[in-house]
């Protein structure tokens, strides 16, 4: 099984866009690449590819749908209720069709459309997945902190990237924890795998057809 990570910006935005892919070996996801600056036609060739070889999970960091009439989602209310009882900010989790997100809401319901489109000869699911709650509800209390800071510090990222490899995220090169953007699709592609064969911390079933992905951490 190939588990692919995506931390998504904005259309306009390729710069922030980062990709990882993992090789499920055994109990472990084996580091295969990273990708950078990527636009939706190499994301889609990059999945396509990976298909080939094996059934290929997709966790992206990104809203994959919206609420009819604006507004928070069920999942986002709940989620958002999730990640401040563990004692991160409420504000991490946006409203998709605010000013600041609609953009990646767009890109996001049309990257997964188009996943879904594509001719695999393996299976390609999709998840939508929050890398801070990922993190957050897996650290421990004592090591928490490090979720809090780790957009802002190079330490705290650093402390995570090792903390990966704890959570059998094996071969991580030392640049992952040079931007934060590289943990987060690192972070999307651990969401993925336990969504996919092990157990999430936290899941709104989809709910088609307006709201077709599940939503984890």
């Amino acid at each position: 099984m190939r588990v692919i990570g995506i931390d998504l910006s904005g259309p306009s935005n390729h710069k922030d866009t980062v990709l990882t892919i993992f090789e499920k070996q055994e109990d472990q996801l084996i580091f295969i690449k990273l990708l950078s600056d990527i636009s939706d036609w190499e994301i889609l060739n990059e999945i396509h590819s990976q298909s080939q070889l094996d059934e290929v999970v997709v966790g992206i960091d990104a809203p994959l749908s919206y609420q009819d009439g604006g507004g928070d989602r069920l999942g986002d209310k709940a989620l958002r209720q999730f990640i401040v009882s563990l004692g991160m900010k409420s504000g991490s989790i946006m409203t998709p069709t605010m000013t600041k997100m609609v953009y990646l809401t767009l890109r996001g319901i049309r990257l997964s459309r188009e996943i879904d489109n594509l001719r695999t000869p393996n299976p390609t699911s999709i998840v939508e997945v929050h890398p801070g709650a990922v993190m957050g509800s897996r650290l421990s209390r004592e090591d928490f902190e490090h979720v809090l800071h780790y957009k802002q510090n190079v330490t705290a990222r650093s402390f995570i990237k090792n903390w990966f490899e704890l959570q059998n995220l094996r071969h991580l090169p030392d640049f992952i924890e040079k931007e934060s953007h590289f943990i987060d699709a690192c972070a999307a592609a651990l969401g993925a795998w336990h969504w996919k064969e092990l157990k999430p911390r936290w899941l709104f079933p989809a709910e088609p057809l307006l709201h077709p992905y599940d939503y984890c951490c």
